[in-house]
């Protein structure tokens, strides 16, 4: 199979089961959306050396595939017949157990927290920031052509799981957080 098709030279794609739709459609800019972070949670994955955390990565990077998946297939008949992996409310679970796993390592915030740290704890901000636009866009989908609530409510979780990975970094490097200041008015 080659990798390119020139049917998307003059700017449409096939969603899967679906009909030819413009490249900047809320769709399209969705599941792109979720590419996005996927590929930005992979770079967060290869610069932490942490094996559970990398461990954790990968399995949310399995997961964003399935979203984006579900979000290329609009018609539910066809994503049942074809079998496509969705997210379900289990994954949401086992993110918030995570999260609640992970902050026993941390002290209880007090202050907002800046992106930075060590270099990966700066990459998962990164995506952490990614999931939070890859959100966006699948809640302006939603609003025109109603998205599957459990998969919005992973990607709001995905984005706190990403932050407490980036502070866990930090902890583990024995670096503290980059604590927001403010300026005086």
């Amino acid at each position: 199979m080659k990798v390119y098709t020139r049917r998307g030279d003059r700017g449409e794609t096939d969603l899967f089961g679906g009909p030819r739709v413009a490249k900047n459609e809320l769709r399209v800019e969705a599941y792109g959306a979720v590419d996005e972070l996927n590929a930005v949670v992979g770079r967060a994955a290869a610069a932490t050396v942490h094996q559970d955390l990398r461990d954790t990565l990968a399995e949310v990077q399995n997961l964003l595939f399935d979203l984006g998946g579900t979000l290329a297939t609009p018609d539910a008949g066809q994503r049942a017949k074809s079998r496509v992996p969705s997210v379900e409310q289990r994954d949401i679970d086992a993110a918030e157990a995570r999260i609640d796993a992970l902050e026993r390592e941390l002290e209880p915030l007090k202050r907002f927290v800046l992106p930075g740290g060590t270099a990966a704890a700066a990459e998962l901000h990164v995506a952490r920031t990614v999931c939070r636009r890859a959100e966006r866009r699948c809640v302006a989908l939603h609003r025109e052509d109603p998205v599957d609530e459990v998969s919005l409510g992973y990607l709001n979780r995905l984005s706190d799981l990403l932050f407490v990975m980036a502070r866990v970094e930090n902890r583990r490097a024995d670096v503290a957080d980059v604590a927001w200041v403010g300026r005086e008015r």
